[in-house]
């Protein structure tokens, strides 16, 4: 674990000097409105509930590589991987500074089946709140090339006839979680078995060692050659041409599943918000700026990320996708726990 936050530079104590005279002189000059528009008055601090140099701290510094302009400010970042990115929200919530000079990047979808199943020390949204996610990974099931399965329809009917398998990196993901859902709606016998990891989970699905896997689309489209895709948990199916037009659950089944998606997105402490509104407006301003602004578009692309996979959602959006899964997640609990 890292953590630079501690260090103050030389130009941000210059700064809050500036700003503490600036407010006396004043006089009767609200502070705290002196203090917004200085905003942000030093380095912003990225709290990560992952490793580092892993995708999401990929995404995270080619967004900043563009919101930096924005802000004025460079972005400093901090690692705290562990129990499936529990220790990351906790020290975020409880320990960071509060200022909107510190935000959190992590993913919605697999963070909130953690806060649904793990009873963490914190509430959401009482504490926290995702207020701009910029891109979206959907879930998938697909079969092996040669699996005798070429259809949804064809595995589901399978699963009225036996158990059908599937791998799955670990329980707690939002493709398991479709797999649960789709079971459920159609009377068919699944079972998720995870493998620990998504290579393995895949390299079992393509062997034929199970009969599907569950997984995300973007990690899926290195073996594109190997597998073929049945169907999409969203909305629409955003990449049809590298999917073989493979139909979204609901279309095929006349289900009403949610979405269950990867979003990955930035946080910040309620409290942050109630004691700096004028901050988070900023925030709130710059952060759709850099979303559109052409340079973040470079940023994606030189990453070899797919520019269909990349969407932006606002605060209301952000929250209705978590409350989404997290019901989703506490419905299956026992399920994707394995408790029973």
């Amino acid at each position: 674990m890292s953590d630079v936050f501690s260090t103050v530079s030389r130009r941000s104590l210059l700064k809050g000097a500036t700003a503490v005279a600036g407010a006396a002189a004043l006089g009767s000059f609200p502070l705290r409105q002196a203090k917004a528009e200085k905003f942000p008055s030093k380095s912003m601090r990225v709290a990560i509930p992952t490793g580092e140099g892993g995708g999401v701290d990929e995404a995270a510094r080619a967004f900043t590589s563009v919101w930096t302009k924005k802000l004025g400010e460079s972005f400093e970042y901090s690692y705290y991987p562990g129990a499936s990115g529990q220790v990351g929200y906790e020290i975020f919530v409880k320990k960071l500074e509060s200022d909107c000079h510190t935000l959190l990047f992590g993913n919605i979808g697999p963070e909130m089946i953690m806060y649904a199943t793990q009873n963490p020390g914190y509430k959401f949204p009482d504490d926290y709140i995702y207020f701009a996610s910029i891109d979206v990974d959907d879930s998938v099931i697909w079969v092996g090339k040669n699996s005798k399965f070429q259809t949804i329809q064809a595995l589901v009917e399978e699963g009225k006839k036996r158990t059908v398998n599937f791998s799955t990196s670990r329980l707690p993901h939002p493709s398991s979680l479709g797999v649960l859902a789709l079971a459920e709606a159609t009377g068919a016998k699944f079972k998720l078995v995870p493998y620990g990891g998504g290579n393995a989970a895949r390299s079992a699905a393509i062997t034929g060692e199970v009969d599907a896997c569950a997984t995300f689309m973007s990690s899926s489209f290195k073996f594109v050659d190997q597998i073929k895709f049945l169907t999409v948990f969203a909305e629409k199916n955003r990449m049809p041409a590298l999917t073989g037009n493979a139909p979204t659950v609901n279309a095929a089944f006349g289900t009403k599943i949610p979405a269950l998606t990867g979003n990955r997105a930035w946080a910040i402490q309620s409290k942050a918000i109630k004691e700096y509104p004028e901050r988070y407006e900023i925030l709130k301003k710059t952060v759709k700026e850099t979303f559109e602004d052409p340079a973040y578009r470079k940023e994606v692309e030189k990453g070899k990320t797919p520019w269909e996979f990349a969407e932006f959602a606002d605060e209301a959006a952000c929250t209705q996708s978590a409350q989404e899964i997290m019901a989703m997640a506490a419905k299956y609990k026992s399920l994707i726990t394995a408790t029973k």
